[in-house]
């Protein structure tokens, strides 16, 4: 169980904002390296995803949905409070065209787990 790195949540939006966009990509595939390495998961390929994400605009949207569910296992896992509710969240944040409002409540849930 490897602990991720703590971010600012408002970072993450001023960064995608100020580098057009380029830093929610990085952010896209560390979130998803930290998570990967935090619950253990060898079948997560971070690289894979943020390609998938970069070139499909509806897969970009199932990945909302699907890390909203690991987030769910990581706040298990890490014995804080669970938000069922998540997945659904982020998915209609994606519909809406709010990634980067997604991406922001992401953090500040793993911030959470990581320092707990």
């Amino acid at each position: 169980m490897e602990k991720g790195k703590i971010r600012n949540p408002a970072a993450v939006l001023v960064f995608s904002i100020i580098t057009c966009g380029i830093y929610a990509f990085y952010w896209i595939y560390s979130f998803s390296n930290e998570l990967k390495n935090y619950l253990g998961k060898k079948e997560i390929s971070p690289g894979l995803e943020l390609f998938l994400c970069i070139i499909c605009f509806p897969y970009a949207l199932y990945w909302l949905y699907r890390y909203g569910e690991f987030l769910k296992e990581a706040q298990i896992k890490s014995g804080t409070t669970v938000d069922n509710d998540l997945p659904i969240l982020f998915l209609i944040l994606g519909l809406f065209g709010l990634f980067v409002v997604g991406m922001m409540i992401m953090q500040s849930k793993v911030n959470a787990i990581y320092s707990k």
